[in-house]
């Protein structure tokens, strides 16, 4: 994957506008492969927020546009007009619906849904109180009603790039009262999916 990097000799760098949410992983893996790539991070919880997320992705493409610069987006599919805007800006997104199917796989992301996880990454586990109730309140009852509705266990993905948040992981899932769980994962999708995003990008004209 290195390769990318050595497709021109002297490119100016791409910039990645994207979810913070795997800001570590991300940060890592460019660094890994030496991609001419540097990142601008938004909100891991613009998500809970459409016209917030469509606002402030909107704004950070066109302040790289002006710079004349690249982009490329890391989202999902999590906007409902995000093709749209990926078209207004000439760009394109790392390939999956959201961050977990590009850090798990969709078959193994389908598997735990199906049996009703909640997925929890480091980043939402740190902040997640104030998360959840600036989202939905903070009538506890209402909360755990919500989650229980869709979710059976709250599961907990730890990546090489975590600290220890064991505990906060802990804390999360007691506040919508759901069993915790753990699962371990390595880089190799992601590095996948960023590789693959980096180099349709720079195939593009614009």
């Amino acid at each position: 994957m290195k390769g990318l990097s050595q497709q021109a000799k002297n490119p100016p760098p791409l910039a990645m506008v994207g979810c913070g949410i795997l800001r570590n992983e991300v940060n890592f893996l460019i660094n890994k492969n030496a991609w001419n790539v540097h990142t601008h991070f938004l909100d891991s919880a613009l998500h809970n927020y459409l016209n917030r997320l469509s606002t402030e992705l909107n704004n950070a493409l066109e302040e790289h546009e002006k710079l004349g610069e690249k982009t490329v987006v890391f989202y999902g599919g999590c906007h409902p007009l995000m093709e749209n805007y990926l078209e207004s800006h000439h760009t394109c997104r790392t390939e999956g619906q959201n961050c977990i199917v590009m850090l798990l796989g969709y078959e193994r992301f389908m598997q735990e849904l199906e049996k009703g996880a909640y997925f929890l990454l480091e980043d939402w586990a740190l902040t997640w109180e104030p998360m959840i109730t600036a989202c939905f309140g903070m009538n506890m009852s209402v909360i755990r009603e919500i989650f229980h509705s869709s979710h059976k266990y709250m599961l907990a993905i730890r990546t090489p790039c975590n600290g220890d948040f064991n505990e906060a992981a802990e804390v999360a899932a007691r506040f919508v009262d759901l069993p915790l769980q753990w699962l371990d994962v390595d880089l190799g999708q992601l590095e996948s999916v960023l590789a693959d995003a980096i180099q349709r990008r720079l195939g593009q004209e614009q």
